[in-house]
């Protein structure tokens, strides 16, 4: 299958910006671990998870500038919003800063699973890059559910919010 130009560019444009929105969940999240709540062993945990996606974040920012594609006007904002969420959720306490990785990480799964499957021959590298990526983020999930995520009670909704809120902003980072 041959990719389009405009299909690879929306690819690039959104997995540059999920990527940097995951470093800046984790931002948040160390933030206040840093501050608030003093967890050394879930700083770890946080701190390992960042390492991927720093560098899953500069291989879209290569693309991006290789390829000339121009990132999604929303990253001041989702900048923002995802420190935000990393550092609430975390001063929730440590099932909810899980939680917060899983629900990430499980729209993330479908979303690249997705772009694995309309990748083409003509975009090896990008797809070879795509699956290792995502075997990184289901790593992070099944890390997540080790340390305490749950979706039990009042945490269904914060999932339910958490997922709502990464659709729409794949949504919105495809296009604009």
């Amino acid at each position: 299958m041959k990719n389009s130009k405009n299909k690879i560019e929306e690819f690039i444009r959104v997995d540059h910006a999920g990527e940097r929105g995951a470093v800046k969940i984790y931002e948040g999240q160390l933030l206040a671990l840093n501050t608030i709540i003093k967890d050394e062993s879930l700083k770890k945990t946080i701190e390992e998870m960042k390492i991927h996606e720093k560098e899953h974040c500069e291989f879209f920012e290569n693309e991006i500038k290789k390829r000339k594609i121009r990132p999604t006007k929303f990253l001041p904002l989702w900048d923002l919003l995802g420190v935000g969420l990393g550092f609430g959720s975390t001063i929730l306490g440590k099932k909810a800063a899980m939680l917060c990785t899983a629900s990430v990480e499980e729209v993330i799964d479908k979303h690249y699973q997705s772009q694995i499957n309309q990748l083409g021959s003509d975009e090896k590298n990008l797809k070879k890059k795509i699956i290792k990526f995502r075997e990184d983020e289901l790593h992070h999930k099944d890390i997540a559910y080790e340390k305490g995520a749950t979706k039990k009670g009042l945490y269904s909704i914060m999932d339910k919010v958490i997922k709502t809120g990464s659709k729409i902003a794949i949504r919105i980072s495809e296009k604009i």
